[in-house]
């Protein structure tokens, strides 16, 4: 499955803002966007530019696609989806989003970002329900229950994960427990629960033109 591969820092600068794409490092004083908050290749002049409306929507999508680790074909696909129901657009399509198996082991605190969730997802450390699962976007449902496989619990890393709890605090919409390595999924995340830095009025908008 495709995925972007370049270095992470540039597209926070790129944004302008920190979307935390490094786990803990972007708490610290190496976090790039602190030594440098210009945009790769942007001139004073440039910043100073005021964007369009189009530029704004187009940077707000651009900022949820690198937040949550999508490429444009399969955040297309997740908007169309969000479009034909009957519920809000930007609150489905964000659902979607906060949904994906990759970023659900982000917030339940076994990973310090949604990119290294998406590898230990893949590389099948992860259940569901007691079944495997090896699906970076697959979508949890509600009363899934999310926990490491028995044969991971056992390896330093996640032995030194336990230990660093908590890191995070972990959203309503999901139980945590820790002792055992488990979480679940309590409801399907509300309005209340999405992140605050993105605008999916801004992302609808982009798409229906």
């Amino acid at each position: 499955m495709a995925r972007y591969t370049g270095p992470v820092c540039r597209l926070c600068r790129r944004a302008g803002e920190k979307l935390f794409l490094k786990g803990e490092r972007c708490f610290t004083a190496k976090c790039a966007i602190e030594k440098r908050r210009r945009a790769p290749g942007a001139t004073a002049q440039a910043r100073s530019r005021r964007l369009s409306d189009y530029g704004v929507q187009l940077k707000e999508k651009r900022k949820a696609r690198v937040i949550y680790g999508v490429l444009e074909r399969q955040f297309r696909r997740y908007y169309q989806v969000a479009r034909k129901n009957p519920q809000a657009t930007g609150l489905v399509l964000m659902q979607h989003l906060e949904r994906r198996m990759d970023n659900v082991v982000y917030r339940l605190d076994f990973a310090e970002s949604r990119s290294q969730g998406r590898q230990m997802v893949m590389h099948g450390h992860f259940t569901v329900n007691d079944r495997r699962m090896d699906i970076p976007s697959y979508q949890v449902n509600q009363g899934d229950v999310i926990s490491w496989k028995p044969t991971s619990q056992d390896s330093r890393f996640v032995k030194a994960l336990v230990l660093a709890m908590p890191r995070k605090p972990v959203p309503g919409w999901l139980s945590l427990d820790a002792a055992n390595l488990k979480g679940a999924v309590v409801r399907i995340p509300g309005a209340d629960d999405l992140d605050r830095n993105i605008e999916p009025r801004l992302i609808v908008e982009f798409y229906s033109k």
